[in-house]
């Protein structure tokens, strides 16, 4: 018996070894096919030692020394630190609602419990965890997370859930006990437990951050509620995938560069929590496009520094934390190409007024994805590149080392997308270091809410379209009588080339202007690296139709004079040129004062803009040449019909 007993419990040791080796060597395709019974399997094997979301204890108490041995990480460590030490002082956050939303509060409690935490690790100073307990022990207390608006709940759960973790070893079992509750009641358990479960097959940034954000709580407090924690890993492995094919084919994001920071971060944070604590992100990064995405926000970055802003997204770009995430894991070094100036502009313009708002509070775990500043020796990222997918956008550039090269993004789609806008065949340009033409991005969703207006109906007559920034009369597009483009058209890009002699891309817009022309086609070229033509297309239109051509800029008008205008900002001048109609001219429209009294003012910008009408033909062709500098270059365009543009260059 004896004997047998030990043989036994060998046999039980051998199959449980082999079991787990079978678990750590596991190939996982895209879409995951885990079956819940084995994602319970996994939980059940997890390590029930804390810290283990993200990093081990070992990993971030060796981060005190090791990120000194890079000048980046030093200094990003010591603006960490400082701005803990600002936050000391500061009253934790309170259950105050902005409109329908607690989302800003959410995002405060987060930056604060990374920034303390992360502080600890980094510093040994207790007081980071005193002020971090007050903060999640206030957020604790609310009487819930605003789960009518669930972004805020996934907020508020992965911040306490990292502070729950990180923290673990320094928190008394009561204060765990009370913020423990609080990640399941207030959070986790929500999807399952009540009505609050829309979100869960999201198609677009919410799938990523709701998920992300309750699995990290999930994971955070697994050894406790191991049955919830299957449940919300396989609800997010089952229907992540829904978000996630934002990415296909090429990595772009139909919601433009701001939401791909904000959805691709709880992303990255999602498979990281994942690999973490269960070894395995279940083939969630091996999603169609998703190892490309790495490359987006350079992509869509000019040399201006600025985005191609397209969709409800502002301009201005900051740092990201998840770039070194991507650049880290994929080797690709140029994918983080300014993102260190970036980085120190963020550090050198800390102050208390920044330190307390939400801004740039993934930060702090750049540190567990940045070895140090990368040492970028070749450029692999293309100067022309399309992205295909369900909102189709094309970049073209002159150089990616020279700080005035010439940068144009158009785009396609449609403006029934989420987050859409009237911006069809809308672009951007840069040159000369500068934005010439911009978007001016989304109105503010709290003011227009408060108002009682439908800003979330996509149907043609709805509140959404009679916003400037929202249709297409505020876009840097066509105009056809005044008319709105058509909310159930969607434009797809008819021909691109990254030919340096001509590169080129042509999208039709016929459909977004069903009932107001039968064809409308624009394309945009880089000629010779140093002109930029835009040229519009028209076929079908009522005769004695208007069409007006415009463009938003920040450049003041030097000289308008009938075709020509010269533009200037700074120390760099650009010159547009009406190629065609010859009989047009440039007009000013002020778009500074607000339209309506919803509408922001846009101070500093102002619209050019050239009415063309449709002769009894019905065709129209407009064609406008930029060029840097004072005055357009003397020679005959010879301009082609846009089904030519793939024979070569205009000459």
């Amino acid at each position: 018996m004896k004997n047998f007993s030990i043989a036994g419990t060998f046999s039980a040791a051998v199959v449980l070894m082999t079991a787990l080796v079978a678990l750590e060597t596991q190939e996982f395709s895209y879409p995951p096919t885990v079956s819940l019974l084995e994602v319970r399997e996994r939980v059940d094997q997890a390590p029930i030692s804390h810290p283990r979301l993200l990093a081990s204890r070992e990993e971030l108490l060796s981060l005190r020394a090791a990120v000194d041995e890079d000048p980046l990480r030093s200094a990003l460590k010591e603006a960490i630190i400082e701005q803990a030490e600002m936050i000391w002082n500061l009253p934790p956050v309170e259950r105050k609602l902005r409109g329908r939303r607690l989302l800003a509060q959410s995002r405060v409690c987060l930056k604060r419990v990374v920034g303390l935490s992360m502080a600890f690790f980094l510093s040994g100073d207790p007081e980071h965890v005193r002020r971090c307990e007050r903060e999640m022990l206030a957020a604790a207390r609310f009487e819930d997370w605003n789960p009518s608006h669930f972004l805020d709940v996934a907020e508020m759960t992965l911040a306490l859930a990292i502070g729950y973790d990180w923290l673990y070893n320094e928190l008394s079992e009561t204060v765990r006990r009370e913020i423990r509750q609080a990640i399941i009641e207030k959070g986790v358990s929500l999807p399952f437990d009540t009505e609050h479960n829309r979100w869960v097959q999201a198609r677009n940034n919410w799938g990523q951050v709701c998920h992300g954000g309750l699995t990290a709580g999930a994971l955070a407090v697994l050894e406790h509620e191991p049955e919830l924690a299957a449940r919300t890993i396989h609800s997010a492995l089952q229907n992540v995938t829904h978000s996630m094919q934002a990415y296909a084919p090429r990595g772009s994001y139909p919601e433009g560069p701001a939401y791909w920071a904000y959805g691709t971060s709880y992303n990255v944070l999602l498979i990281e929590v994942l690999e973490s604590v269960l070894g395995t992100d279940f083939g969630l990064s091996r999603a169609p496009g998703f190892r490309e995405t790495g490359q987006y926000l350079s992509l869509v970055t000019g040399p201006s520094g600025q985005f191609f802003n397209y969709s409800d997204g502002a301009a201005r770009r900051g740092p990201e934390a998840v770039l070194f995430w991507f650049a880290d894991r994929y080797g690709r070094p140029e994918w983080l190409l300014g993102e260190p100036g970036r980085l120190r502009t963020w550090i050198d313009r800390l102050d208390a007024e920044r330190a307390a708002s939400a801004a740039g509070r993934m930060l702090p775990l750049a540190l567990l994805w940045m070895d140090r500043e990368p040492d970028i020796q070749t450029i692999r990222t293309p100067l022309h590149w399309q992205s295909r997918g369900e909102t189709p956008i094309a970049v073209h550039r002159s150089s990616w080392t020279d700080p005035d090269a010439i940068y144009i993004g158009l785009k396609g789609g449609s403006p029934s997308g989420n987050h859409g806008q009237m911006d069809i065949g809308s672009f951007v340009l840069d040159a000369g270091g500068v934005r010439w033409a911009s978007d001016l991005g989304a109105e503010g969703y709290h003011g227009i809410e408060s108002r009682g207006m439908d800003l979330w109906n996509r149907a043609q007559d709805s509140d959404r379209w009679t916003i400037f920034r929202q249709g297409n009369q505020g876009h840097n597009t066509l105009v056809i009588d005044q008319q709105p483009q058509r909310v159930s058209g969607r434009a797809m890009m008819i021909r691109f080339s990254e030919d340096s002699a001509f590169p080129h891309s042509v999208v039709d817009m016929s459909s977004v202007y069903t009932g107001q022309a039968e064809s409308v086609l624009r394309g945009v070229a880089l000629i010779d690296s140093q002109e930029v033509l835009i040229q519009d297309q028209l076929s079908g239109l009522r005769p004695g139709s208007r069409v007006r051509w415009g463009m938003i800029t920040p450049g003041s008008p030097q000289v308008l004079e009938g075709s020509r205008v010269e533009l200037r900002q700074e120390d760099s001048t650009l010159t547009l040129e009406i190629l065609s109609p010859q009989a047009a001219a440039w007009r000013i429209i002020d778009i500074a004062s607000p339209r309506n009294e919803w509408d922001s003012p846009n101070p500093g910008f102002r619209m050019l803009a050239f009415e063309s009408i449709a002769p009894e033909s019905g065709r129209l062709r407009l064609a406008v040449l930029a060029k840097p500098g004072a005055s357009i270059r003397k020679r005959d365009f010879g301009l082609q019909p846009l089904e030519e543009w793939s024979k070569g260059p205009h000459q």
